[in-house]
């Protein structure tokens, strides 16, 4: 299956939905100025295992990087992403303590 991932600012979140129009999951964010902070992700329980999460990371990665933001991973799901995806650490602020 297929995931559609959108940005809708006036939500501050990326959305991936269906190719019915189902929202699969979500990214939530926090922006200033050119640095962006993504807070948290969810699937949707009947998604979960097929991608979306996955999806989801990617897309909101090639956004700031088409943007030429700096992103701050504070989602855990999407900080241990990144630790398999070294492709976005030129994009990536890391401090030196893991947030719980």
């Amino acid at each position: 299956m297929s995931f559609a991932v959108t940005d809708v600012p006036e939500r501050e979140r990326f959305e991936a939905r269906t190719e019915a129009g189902e929202t699969a999951g979500i990214v939530t964010y926090q922006l200033t100025g050119a640095i962006i902070a993504y807070t948290h992700t969810k699937v949707t329980p009947e998604f979960e295992g097929q991608g979306v999460g996955s999806a989801l990371a990617r897309a909101v990665m090639d956004d700031a990087r088409a943007r030429r933001r700096t992103v701050v991973p504070i989602c855990p799901f999407l900080s241990g992403w990144l630790d398999r995806h070294r492709e976005y650490d030129d994009l990536v602020v890391r401090s030196t303590r893991k947030v719980r």
